[in-house]
């Protein structure tokens, strides 16, 4: 059975996210504050959004999500994306590299032949 008390702002994806990470209680995500605890999910490997974010904010001030004042989250997402840039890139995957486009005039577009010169088609019954 969870005997751990309901968050405020924090619904049970982003509870299971944050208990995974280690942090259990509005103490535990107090004591870090809410860009670190929102980095903790990110580094594990989950992708929240700005809203989870913005609702550790709430819930460490007492007060809905969406009632955090404009220039909090404007700070909050300053800071995190600070942290963001501070991130390894991912392992395993190549940084993406730009994307060009490559245009071909219809006369140079090659021809294609389905069978080699010496075969007969695959309908056709061979001699």
């Amino acid at each position: 059975m969870n005997t751990t008390p309901k968050l405020r702002n924090i619904g049970p994806k982003s509870a299971a996210w944050l208990r995974q990470v280690g942090l259990r209680s509005l103490d535990d995500i107090a004591a870090i504050g809410a860009v670190d605890a929102y980095m903790k999910v990110r580094r594990a490997g989950f992708k929240p959004s700005l809203n989870l974010l913005y609702s550790l904010e709430g819930a460490l001030v007492d007060c809905h999500w969406q009632e955090v004042p404009e220039a909090r989250r404007h700070q909050l997402v300053l800071a995190a994306d600070a942290a963001i840039a501070q991130l390894p890139p991912p392992r395993g995957r190549p940084a993406a590299a730009p994307v060009t486009t490559t245009q071909m005039d219809e006369g140079a577009m090659p021809e294609i032949r389905l069978f080699d010169d010496d075969r007969s088609a695959p309908d056709t019954p061979a001699e």
